[in-house]
């Protein structure tokens, strides 16, 4: 897929958010039983709620929409907690793409829009402040490029490639194992994958797993701690 010519279209999804779909890999962004409400149930509340320190560094695989790095935004604000968000993407969208996302006012009435077309205007490949305890990192690169050792510390990854079936490349032992290896002791991974051979593959890398209740529309998801 070359990435000035990935053709995506603007679906609606079951909580009145909408996703993108790519008919190349007949693949959705997100769940089409609702696209803010599964973000929030896997990369939310099972994985940033679940993190005890004040200050974070959260790695994601795949920017996608900005969906993950919007609600937590958000939730930091809530929770009082500074954000150093990393976030990894091959195939960015363009301006008329971005624009047609409706996540800015379903997350947040009052500035939810404002703060959406911050995190997708923010330049690539530096660090870019959102506001005093959100700060964002764009890396425009294919996860299987990326220089691990350049990267901070990682205490939260939110595993949001694409599934195992449409780009198996990125759910590898070898990536798993050098996204392990950049995150702290106790750190913690969420992804809405639940395959069995992702979560072999993830404790064989380090991470203590754990099945856990999927978002609508799914029956588990899964989230690992590194001991």
């Amino acid at each position: 897929m070359d990435k000035h010519h990935l053709k995506r279209e603007v679906t609606q999804t079951e909580d009145g958010s909408v996703t993108l779909f790519i008919p190349e890999l007949d693949e959705h962004y997100h769940s089409i039983h609702g696209a803010v409400q599964e973000s929030n149930h896997v990369f939310i509340d099972a994985g940033f709620c679940h993190a005890s320190l004040n200050s974070l560094v959260v790695l994601e695989a795949g920017f996608g929409t900005g969906l993950n790095a919007l609600l937590t935004y958000f939730e930091a604000e809530r929770a009082g907690k500074q954000i150093h968000f990393i976030s990894m993407e091959k195939y960015p969208l363009v301006a008329k793409e971005y624009n047609g996302l409706n996540y800015g006012h379903i997350v947040d009435e009052d500035s939810g829009e404002e703060v959406l077309q911050k995190l997708h205007h923010a330049a690539w490949g530096e660090k870019v402040n959102i506001s005093d305890f959100f700060s964002i990192t764009k890396l425009h690169i294919d996860m299987k490029d990326m220089v691990w050792n350049e990267l901070p510390a990682i205490d939260l990854v939110y595993y949001d490639a694409f599934a195992p079936d449409k780009q198996p490349d990125l759910w590898s032992d070898e990536l798993f194992r050098s996204v392990v290896d950049v995150m702290t002791k106790d750190g913690i991974l969420t992804t809405y994958c639940a395959k069995g051979v992702v979560r072999r593959s993830l404790q064989s890398a380090g991470l203590s797993m754990e099945r856990l209740p999927g978002p609508p529309g799914k029956r588990e998801m899964l989230r690992g701690i590194k001991r």
